[in-house]
């Protein structure tokens, strides 16, 4: 590590003659694996971007040059690049630094990502920007893994087109297929020649002194021999300068071509192709297995993990085959998360019903109306935190309508190491407010697969959120039954303080309730509310104590204050949830309780709440 233990930042990179780039590129890759390895994180992307991340840092003046990355789980090698090599051990857990681009961190990281196909908007925002307050500046958007198939990047593209007199470069990071040796050389000549200022020259000089008949003669006698060596694309279409593809780890192709671009104005578009896992023969055979891998040797690298709980995922998974089987009409849909969703099974026996639509949420969600609209039973496996993307969908084109759609909501609530970007907090509060809608929380897995069925059985929009990883470890009954619609159930019965828990809380307020001698409910539904339920619970109590794994602010707890309030019981009352605030990476139970939300903080927030006023509400051990 002789060269990257003196990188402290870029300046230092510019610093390093052109040579020794490779060198360096090497060493970056060995500190990622060995890093990522102990820490866990994303590694397959990473190892992909080492050398565009050192040819970027090298030719563009950054910070001042502004980088967005696009998605953010590839911006490792940047993070090591830009000062932040020595907390790299400290990597997605709590009070350590992000797995994405975080503004608050890092002044090189100028735009915060983790969701996808925002960098092109980001970027021309900023370029737009410069060029308005008289700053000669670039903006650069690194776009790839899959983003440049939602619709948010050709809106911004479309609108990119129009200024010509813009600093913005657009990459496309392809790694979705390899440069074989025998054309590397030759699209590594064609991408400098058609990035070098005597191409861009001509074309200019063309234009400027000939008549108009020889100009369009012109025109098209460049169209037909830039045709000849580099196809027609679409992004010249939108009104950016193409170039490439050129290999993402080459250097002798990367630095030259970066150059030549920083020179020309316009929108530029630089298609680079670059290898999942490249460096790492691992990962680069099984690049999806490396994707977001936890701690492992790297020299014996990912070994099978021994049997434990079931996942929600795996329900999820399993209760999908199984409806399948059983419901010729039902089609799975998702927004390419088959792995994280858990469909591979589902794709492998039910091809002609698996439907990828690739990183476009808004697509999905109407896709899906379209479908049930011809009598098809649609189910959408989607993160939470996702969902969000295809919010007016979800209103304008489902519910409004009515349509039987079924939303299988994985990862609500914290998520752990993935912080803040990918936290499912918001579904409760913005699910129930829309009309026809039913929504869901599972408190275990057997429930979780019942609340499937009912949201799929239920002629209209429902969703069923469930969280990431295990549950408690209750034994999934392998039928295929319903729940009654609005309906929850007493778990324990106490005196005094009654615990109205949804989903994966209910855990928690049991343990809680054996010190306050409470009772607990698992509410289970957040709509249609059981407020037959919520007024019993308040008439033969005198206390009422709500808990989600959720934003306090319009969710599960405010709904049974709605109900209270519009049955005219005034009752005391305490909503326990997340706080009105974005909460970090970390490890999920040390987050929760943090949040006052495991069993000991239940406890001390019921006892501080009503112990002054009512202690006989409150049982002290």
């Amino acid at each position: 590590m002789n060269l990257l233990n003196n990188i402290d930042g870029p300046e230092d990179v510019r610093r390093l003659p052109r040579a020794q780039l490779r060198v360096l590129a090497d060493e970056v890759r060995a500190f990622l694996l060995d890093s990522v390895s102990k820490t866990g994180g994303h590694l397959s992307s990473n190892l992909g971007t080492v050398e565009l991340t050192i040819a970027l840092h090298y030719v563009f003046n950054t910070p001042d040059d502004r980088i967005v990355w696009d998605v953010g789980h590839q911006t490792y090698p940047h993070k090591i690049l830009t000062g932040r090599r020595d907390r790299m051990d400290s990597l997605r857990q709590q009070g350590g630094i992000s797995g994405f681009p975080k503004r608050d961190e890092s002044v090189y990281d100028t735009f915060g990502t983790a969701h996808s196909s925002t960098s092109i908007s980001a970027a021309l925002g900023m370029a737009v920007a410069a060029r308005t307050k008289g700053e000669n500046r670039h903006a650069i958007a690194v776009i790839g893994d899959g983003a440049m198939t939602a619709g948010m990047a050709f809106e911004a593209m479309n609108n990119a087109g129009i200024h010509e007199d813009i600093n913005l470069l657009v990459i496309l990071n392809d790694n979705d297929m390899s440069i074989s040796p025998p054309v590397g050389a030759l699209n590594r000549y064609l991408a400098r020649l058609m990035s070098g200022r005597f191409y861009a020259a001509a074309k200019n000089v063309g234009k400027s002194v000939l008549p108009a008949p020889m100009r369009e003669l012109a025109k098209r006698f460049e169209e037909h021999a830039k045709g000849m060596v580099v196809p027609a694309t679409m992004f010249e279409e939108f009104g950016f300068n193409y170039i490439g593809p050129i290999d993402g780890h080459d250097m002798e192709s990367l630095v030259p071509t970066l150059q030549n671009l920083k020179q020309l104005k316009g929108p530029q578009f630089l298609h680079v192709v670059t290898k999942k896992g490249q460096g790492y023969k691992l990962a680069e055979a099984d690049p999806v297995l490396y994707h977001g891998p936890g701690k492992f040797n790297p020299a014996e690298g990912i070994r099978p993990a021994a049997a434990g709980k079931v996942t929600y995922t795996q329900v999820f998974g399993e209760w999908l085959c199984d409806m399948a089987a059983h419901d010729a009409r039902l089609v799975g849909i998702t927004p390419a998360m088959r792995e994280g969703s858990g469909m591979v099974e589902f794709e492998r026996r039910f091809p002609a019903r698996y439907h990828d639509v690739g990183i476009a949420e808004q697509h999905a969600v109407t896709f899906a109306a379209g479908m049930a609209c011809e009598g098809m039973k649609p189910v959408v496996a989607i993160y939470s935190t996702f969902l969000q993307r295809g919010y007016d969908q979800l209103i304008h084109d489902v519910a409004l309508q009515n349509l039987d759609v079924t939303f299988a909501l994985d990862r609500a609530g914290l998520v752990g190491a993935d912080g803040a970007t990918h936290a499912g907090n918001y579904d409760l509060a913005f699910l129930r407010c829309i009309p026809n809608m039913v929504v869901m929380a599972a408190s275990d897995e057997n429930e979780c697969r019942h609340m499937l069925s009912t949201a799929y059985q239920y002629n209209g929009p429902a969703a069923v959120r469930y969280p990431r990883g295990a549950g408690v470890g209750a034994v999934v009954e392998k039928n295929l039954d319903t729940i009654k619609l609005g309906t929850g159930e007493i778990r324990r019965k106490g005196k005094g303080i009654a615990i109205l828990a949804f989903g994966s809380m209910l855990a928690p307020a049991l343990a809680a309730a054996e010190q306050l001698d409470a009772s607990v409910a698992n509410m289970r539904f957040i709509k249609p509310l059981d407020v037959a339920l919520v007024r019993e619970l308040a008439q033969t109590h005198d206390a009422l104590v709500t808990i989600e794994e959720g934003s306090i602010m319009g969710g599960a707890g405010a709904a049974v204050a709605e109900a209270l309030a519009a049955a005219g019981i005034v009752k005391p009352l305490l909503l326990l949830g997340l706080p009105d605030k974005f909460i970090d990476h970390g490890d999920v139970a040390h987050l929760l309780a943090d949040c006052g939300l495991d069993a000991a903080g239940i406890v001390a927030s019921v006892r501080e709440r009503f112990a002054a006023d009512a202690p006989r509400l409150v049982v002290n051990h």
